[in-house]
């Protein structure tokens, strides 16, 4: 587990909504903060491009300043690192606790409008990453930096390894001392989508309960390694994606587990991963499993 909590900036107001949500976060963990801007351009450098690195770097000691005189116990590092974003920040997410990047929104009712940078870096930093919106971007829901009784949602996957997903999810919630939902989406077996509506309605307890046994079993180490933490699951017929979206709807973070696929084009997240990332209002971890 990486040392620091680290930030990615650029200047926009995404990213300085992710520092302020990194700087937030940094103390609870009792870790330092780094603010890490990456500069594509090395030698060779179009002309022009020594002036934007000059501002660039100006915005990054002005930004950390500003976190400083907010968070004056809290221990500021300004990073400012020649080389691709992509590439800078993956090389980060193998020394970070937590990696935040700022994500731009289309509004509440479309979303996040996650960038190739950010699609790239979740698909393969080997820490959890937190997408955040900027604060213009939520006027029609919920703000980023929340409300502690909101609480956090994790989704968890049983068909695979979520052990990863629930202890982030477990320690963030108990760090901040704010209650913790586990949602499972679930649907009836194949071939259930050929009998009569009210059937199925009619069967759906009998059909549910090897998921709800499956959930309570995977959640009943961490209840009792939490003992203190308010936590509940939820068994929710539906669409993962669609459920998680549903369920973030007034929470301060969701965490999803990603896990990292390969294919001729690089690295990329699973279907569920991509749609919430897309489409929840509130703060994103998407924590890695493999």
């Amino acid at each position: 587990m990486g040392k620091l909590v680290i930030a990615g900036f650029d200047g926009s107001d995404a990213s300085r909504a992710a520092v302020a949500w990194a700087a937030r976060e940094a103390p609870r963990r009792e870790l330092p903060l780094e603010i890490l801007q990456a500069w594509p351009w090395g030698p060779g450098r179009p002309l022009g491009t020594g002036q934007a690195e000059r501002w660039g770097r100006e915005q990054l000691a002005a930004q950390a300043d500003a976190i400083r005189s907010r968070f004056p116990g809290l221990e500021v590092r300004a990073t400012h690192v020649p080389g691709d974003a992509v590439g800078v920040l993956e090389a980060a997410s193998d020394r970070a606790a937590v990696l935040v990047l700022g994500a731009r929104g289309l509004g509440a009712l479309r979303g996040f409008l996650v960038g190739s940078v950010s699609q790239q870096v979740l698909g393969s930093a080997t820490c959890p990453v937190v997408l955040v919106r900027a604060p213009s971007d939520l006027t029609d829901g919920p703000r980023s930096d929340g409300n502690a009784e909101r609480g956090l949602v994790v989704g968890l996957d049983l068909a695979h390894p979520c052990q990863e997903v629930l202890a982030f999810a477990f320690e963030t919630a108990a760090l901040r001392g704010t209650p913790l939902t586990v949602v499972h989406a679930w649907g009836p077996p194949a071939g259930t989508e050929y009998m009569h509506f009210g059937a199925i309605g009619g069967l759906e307890d009998e059909l549910a309960e090897p998921e709800r046994r499956a959930l309570e079993e995977a959640v009943m180490p961490w209840l009792e390694r939490y003992p203190d933490l308010a936590a509940a699951t939820a068994l929710l017929r539906g669409h993962a994606g669609l459920t998680l979206v549903d369920a973030a709807a007034t929470a301060e973070l969701l965490v999803i587990g990603a896990r990292h696929r390969r294919s001729p084009v690089g690295a990329h997240l699973g279907p569920v991963a991509h749609a919430v990332i897309h489409h929840v209002r509130c703060p994103v971890a998407v924590v890695p499993y493999h």
